[in-house]
């Protein structure tokens, strides 16, 4: 009785299989993250003039409450009120 082997001993099926596992893992290892920001997002980033309006009137405010010349307009603040709910309601 002749016994003729069909494929060669110790051969994984399982090999290429992790051979390219084990390629993409060194080409992940090789990268590195990378962050990119848009040129809106940059500019954004940027002090731009109205942040320095706004600071000195916060500051001007500051000093007026802390010095007791700062009222507040109750017509003023019930008119902002109502048409603030006014908006909503459209």
């Amino acid at each position: 009785m002749k016994i003729n082997n069909f494929r060669p001993m110790n051969v994984n099926p399982y090999n290429k299989q992790l051979d390219k596992v084990g390629k993409y893992q060194t080409q992940a290892a090789n990268q590195k993250d990378k962050l990119e920001i848009s040129k809106e997002a940059m500019e954004m980033q940027i002090t731009n003039q109205y942040d320095v309006e706004r600071q000195q009137k916060v500051d001007e405010l500051k000093n007026k409450i802390e010095s007791g010349e700062y009222t507040v307009n109750p017509r003023e603040v019930a008119n902002k009120m109502y048409s603030y709910w006014d908006g909503l309601k459209k």
